[in-house]
């Protein structure tokens, strides 16, 4: 399998962000599968329908409202396999960190997304 990792955690990191809710909606429908499923903790989204919400969601509370901003960290792959880490950050202060792993299909969309806490929201 041959994928821009660089390019696909870019994207990936870019969705959180995004704050236009049309840009961002087809940033969701460009990144997962339309059978796609995340992870975190124990909530699960399964297809694009449910992630376009998780992500406004997030986004609404997290970025717009909250004022963070979401970055990545060493991104690393091999075969379909992809993992890097994503924080939380408002005034260079790193609130929280979890190590995404992600599965990409051959059509270069992301299949299963996986999100494991590493670093506890802060107050």
């Amino acid at each position: 399998m041959e994928f821009d990792m660089k390019d696909l955690v870019t994207r990936y990191v870019a969705v959180w962000n995004e704050p236009d809710p049309g840009r961002r909606r087809e940033a969701v429908a460009s990144l997962w599968a339309e059978d796609a499923v995340e992870r975190v903790e124990e909530t699960e989204w399964h297809g694009v329908s449910e992630l376009e919400d998780r992500v406004a969601g997030a986004h609404q509370s997290l970025v717009a409202d909250a004022g963070y901003t979401v970055i990545a960290e060493d991104p690393m792959a091999h075969h379909d396999a992809v993992t890097f880490t994503v924080h939380l950050v408002k005034n260079d202060e790193i609130a929280w960190s979890a190590r995404v792993f992600l599965i990409v299909g051959d059509d270069d969309l992301i299949r299963y997304d996986y999100h494991f806490t590493t670093r506890p929201m802060t107050s």
